[in-house]
């Protein structure tokens, strides 16, 4: 997997250091503007290597690059979506945007924004497929690029927090970073499925009590 082999490389201390946390920042960038990348695993699996290594500044190293890059990512994909809701054709990423949130998700996004304000922001990145919903009920209530980023900058601050908490446990229980990775990525990889799997078992139960 190259993302894991990147978030290796981006805290050894050897001469491929100056290269690894830019990649840390790129992939993390990317995750934000094109949701491919598996940004939370790759920042908890960073962190992994970042904890077994004799670095000082690793970690710390890990958290700028993971928050600042999602803050960017995020900035400039808000920013995209002003630009199609101005837009008389809307644009492909207004489109991309809209096809990520549910109408259901994007409701409730609505309604807690409504009635919470910045707050809703902060909670949308440490829930998974929580942040599109919300972004896209910001663009919505046309919130300028000024206010959406003062509240998403604690909420990527948080969410790269958490993260790297998780992989710092992971890497806790084991003497072996690979081991401490494989740990981290599970447990990222549980907690981004089991939000939708929840759901979908509700409806199911629903539909049955129904007929």
């Amino acid at each position: 997997m190259t993302w894991l082999a990147d978030a290796s490389r981006a805290v050894t201390p050897d001469y491929t250091q100056a290269a690894g946390y830019p990649s840390l920042f790129l992939l993390v960038l990317i995750g934000a503007l094109v949701p491919v990348v598996p940004t939370g695993a790759l920042v908890s699996s960073a962190a992994v290597v970042a904890f077994h290594q004799t670095a000082p500044l690793s970690l710390a190293l890990v958290f700028v690059a993971a928050s600042l890059a999602a803050f960017l990512g995020d900035a400039a994909l808000y920013w995209l979506g002003r630009r199609g809701m101005r837009s008389k054709n809307g644009s492909r990423w207004l489109e991309a945007i809209r096809a990520r949130a549910p109408e259901e998700r994007l409701a409730q996004a609505r309604g807690k924004l409504a009635e919470h304000g910045v707050a809703v922001l902060v909670l949308s990145r440490l829930v998974p497929a929580g942040r599109i919903p919300v972004m896209l009920a910001c663009l919505m209530a046309e919130w300028p690029l000024r206010r959406f980023s003062r509240g998403n900058l604690p909420a990527c601050l948080a969410w790269a927090a958490t993260y790297q908490v998780i992989g710092i446990l992971g890497g806790s229980l084991f003497r072996e970073p690979w081991e401490g990775v494989v740990v981290a990525v599970t447990l990222t990889v549980l907690l981004s499925v089991a939000p939708g799997a929840w759901r979908r078992l509700r409806a199911g139960r629903a539909s049955v009590q129904d007929s």
